[in-house]
């Protein structure tokens, strides 16, 4: 498992003080209102920081960080990810998972026969999909309902799925 969650991309900074604007990648952008402490992927590093203040603009959270007080300090930070420690993270409910954890997951049919792999978790209004990709090259699209993904066990890294009728069909 990952040690750390992202749960924003700086997209730009904001004014002169040092503010950046983050796009949440996390369910909940009023998340940020309880986070104290973040670390960002310089891209050649971990920066772990401090969040003094946090307010919100549309879709986006715009935070100011403990000692970096002006443009010039967080400039070089645009468009890189923002992430979390997985204690820091937001507790999950039951049968809740973070995205980070189910990709790669083989993934299996109800009668046993491996199918192929969890590429990614696209979210929607109504529910999530699993993106997969069957052993067979193609990408299938299964809906994250309980008719559907049947069990997800991350200790054995596996996926067990029902095929409905007319899920495979293009």
């Amino acid at each position: 498992m990952e040690e750390f969650l992202r749960v924003g991309v700086i997209t730009s900074t904001h004014g002169l003080r040092g503010e950046v604007k983050v796009f949440p990648t996390t369910d909940d952008v009023k998340r940020f209102k309880s986070l104290k402490r973040a670390v960002i992927d310089t891209g050649a590093g971990l920066l772990p920081v401090e969040i003094s203040q946090v307010r919100f603009f549309k879709n986006l959270a715009i935070l100011k960080f403990k000692d970096l007080d002006s443009i010039g300090d967080v400039e070089p930070y645009r468009k890189r990810d923002l992430l979390v420690k997985r204690e820091d993270a937001v507790p999950l409910g039951p049968d809740e998972h973070f995205i980070a954890d189910l990709i790669g997951l083989s993934v299996v049919t109800d009668a046993g026969e491996e199918f192929g792999t969890v590429r990614d978790i696209l979210q929607t209004g109504a529910n999530d999909v699993y993106v997969i990709d069957g052993r067979d090259g193609k990408e299938y699209l299964f809906p994250s309902i309980r008719e559907c993904i049947l069990d997800v066990n991350l200790e054995q890294g596996q996926v067990t799925v029902h095929i409905m009728d007319g899920l495979l069909d293009l």
